[in-house]
């Protein structure tokens, strides 16, 4: 299998599988000098741990991440990368593959079985292997390390939609998204997604959900016109977590409903000398360029296909079948994706900060950390 490396100049490599011995990966191109502890990878990696509320998969992984080369340690018990390789490695402590050993030979619906099959003509059956989401682990860790080569800049992430629930923007509060279980920036609507998702999860059945990743800071000038856009390489970079089935940026789908005079961001002109935008219908990005205001991209997360309602399938051998899968599984899925997505938008600055310098040569805008 190939392609499991993503990045031009910051560039991320993961390895392993959901019931492997562990998952890790390798971060290559990373800038020397970047400053960072081990707490500040752990604490983005405890984010998205399973198992820290009835919402989530009850699979108890502690997700240590250990870093095994690429950095020298600091007098004051930090550390600092060299510009050589970082090796990531998060060992896998509580796989259960017996769960999985009545489905060995059934496809499961909306799962990746079908399709790595007839790719490969093999597939791990146990959890998915590669196609699970515990992959993404090492994806955080990652973004833990890109969100520190991006000084100055915030990436936060959001839910803001579950099934049939919506957040109320009025009622938007950053710093509500740490006091629920949900990431959830409006305490009404996740105190409904509470009792919502309680009724889904005792069916056995999952729901989908919508995401927001918000990045701050960035300055104008980061991206390209045509086969390097910022944007798609952020819906790319997002499209690639697992069960993402839809990315938009600013107003996304929404803008086809807008008359031109609407969705338009006025400009004018500021005391420092630089434009301001009136607004920001455009997300952050035109043509493919970052205008200097927040980023703003959206993800759809589709609901979890692991249900324990006996679903139609085929087998290997071409046989018709029922299944149900056993197992512990997130309800919503979309909830253990907001530090993923934030971690996939960090790792896309950070590489368009890198390309961008070795473009233009410029060393004055956004200075690395020291």
């Amino acid at each position: 299998m190939s392609f499991n490396t993503f990045g031009h100049l910051f560039r991320v490599t993961t390895f392993g599988e959901s019931h492997g011995p562990a998952i890790g990966g390798v971060i290559d191109g990373c800038p020397p000098n970047i400053r960072f502890t081990l707490a500040d990878v752990q604490a983005a990696l405890d984010r998205r741990r399973p198992g820290q509320s009835r919402f989530t998969t009850q699979r108890r992984e502690p997700d240590e991440v250990k870093i095994l080369s690429g950095t020298l340690p600091t007098e004051d018990g930090g550390l600092i990368t060299t510009g050589t390789p970082i090796a990531l490695l998060i060992e896998n402590v509580d796989q259960r593959s017996k769960d999985y050993s009545e489905i060995a030979a059934s496809y499961r619906p909306g799962h990746a079985d079908y399709a790595y099959d007839v790719k490969y003509g093999i597939r791990d059956h146990r959890g998915g292997g590669r196609s699970s989401a515990r992959e993404t682990a090492v994806r955080v860790a990652a973004g833990a390390i890109a969100a520190k080569v991006l000084s100055g800049v915030t990436i936060r992430g959001a839910l803001v939609g579950m099934g049939e629930i919506d957040i109320d923007r009025d009622r938007w509060d950053w710093d509500e998204i740490g006091r629920n279980p949900f990431f959830c920036p409006d305490a009404e609507a996740a105190g409904r997604m509470e009792n919502y998702l309680d009724g889904i999860r005792k069916s056995g059945s999952s729901v989908g959900a919508v995401l927001e990743v918000v990045a701050e800071g960035i300055p104008a000038g980061l991206g390209a016109p045509l086969y390097g856009k910022l944007d798609a390489d952020l819906a790319a970079a997002l499209m690639s977590i697992n069960a993402v089935k839809g990315v938009e940026i600013g107003e996304g789908f929404a803008s086809a409903r807008l008359t031109g005079e609407q969705n338009a961001d006025e400009m004018r002109m500021g005391n420092d000398g630089k434009p301001i935008f009136l607004a920001n219908h455009a997300g952050g990005i035109l043509g493919g360029i970052s205008t200097g205001q927040p980023i703003v991209v959206r993800f759809a997360v589709k609901p979890t296909s692991s249900i324990l309602t006996p679903r139609q399938t085929v087998t290997r051998h071409g046989e018709n079948a029922e299944i149900f899968t056993k197992g512990r599984h997130d309800p919503c899925v979309g909830i253990r994706a907001v530090p993923v997505g934030e971690a996939m938008v960090a790792c896309v600055m950070a590489d368009h900060l890198l390309r961008h310098r070795g473009q233009t040569g410029d060393n004055t805008s956004w200075p690395f950390p020291r």
